[in-house]
């Protein structure tokens, strides 16, 4: 059983390869061990249970740091044999994404896992146009130009979504 200080050694190691990684060589198996497992510790810790399914659709989402879609998700789960309809990816889904396992792309409309289940606070997201590779960062102290303007309005934001499409360093290099 792992303790608390544990978990947050697990999340600091997650997070280290994490980030302007992503977007290089790193070591990928490593990667989904080290979120699989802090993922696992919190659903313990909150109580909630990572059933076979959700199980398997956070694997799919680790595989690659690419966004998938809910339909290709339901494809992944059928061809493993699970007799599969849109409810069952949906749900999943939605408790990934309920217990800070995953997050949706809202510019793909598309779902990756997060990288850091442990911590995870105003997540902000890089999405490689070339290569589909998206990088997920934290910043929870860092105001938004957004966030200052509303401020100002008396506007109150509840969610903001902070995704940038770019070209990543090895594509860019890439000849």
């Amino acid at each position: 059983m792992s303790t608390e200080k544990e978990t947050n050694k697990l999340a600091a190691g997650s997070s280290e390869q994490r980030g302007d990684q992503i977007f290089q060589p790193h070591d990928h198996a490593m990667c989904i061990a080290q979120t699989v497992a802090a993922a696992e510790e919190r659903c313990h810790l909150e109580r909630s249970r990572l059933t076979e399914t959700r199980r398997k659709v956070l694997d799919l989402l680790l595989e690659e740091h690419r966004p998938l879609g809910a339909y290709a998700i339901l494809e992944h789960l059928r061809s493993s044999g699970q007799k599969a309809q849109p409810p069952v990816a949906y749900r999943a889904l939605d408790f990934l994404i309920e217990n800070g396992l995953a997050h949706r792309i809202e510019s793909r409309n598309a779902y990756v896992a997060c990288s850091d289940p442990t911590g995870c606070s105003a997540p902000s997201f890089f999405i490689c146009q070339q290569c589909d590779r998206v990088a997920e960062t934290h910043s929870p102290e860092a105001l938004s130009p957004l966030q200052s303007v509303a401020e100002e309005m008396g506007f109150i934001v509840e969610s903001e979504l902070r995704e940038a499409s770019g070209t990543c360093p090895t594509c860019h290099q890439a000849p």
